[in-house]
């Protein structure tokens, strides 16, 4: 079945189920688990967000970063920090 065909198919059955308060409760419940299955887990708040900066700064501050040399592509980079890449 393609995405189309199943895009119909649910709204076909979600009118049949539209008269019934009780079973669009529990669609709605169940919407709402799969939506929490799919969220993003790289999103964050912006204080969040801000934290990570602040955090990223005080490692550049002790010296814990390393640079691409000129030249280098990130392969390259990374064996020499001493990752088997």
């Amino acid at each position: 079945m393609t995405t189309v065909q199943l895009n119909a198919q649910i709204w076909r059955d979600m009118s049949i189920l539209a008269d019934s308060e009780p079973m669009m409760k529990r669609v709605a419940k169940y919407l709402r688990k799969l939506v929490k299955e799919k969220e993003d887990p790289t999103l964050m708040t912006k204080e969040e967000f801000f934290a990570k900066i602040e955090r990223a700064e005080q490692q550049a501050a002790r010296g814990e970063y390393s640079v691409l040399l000129p030249g280098e592509d990130l392969t390259t980079h990374l064996r020499r920090l001493g990752y088997d890449v």
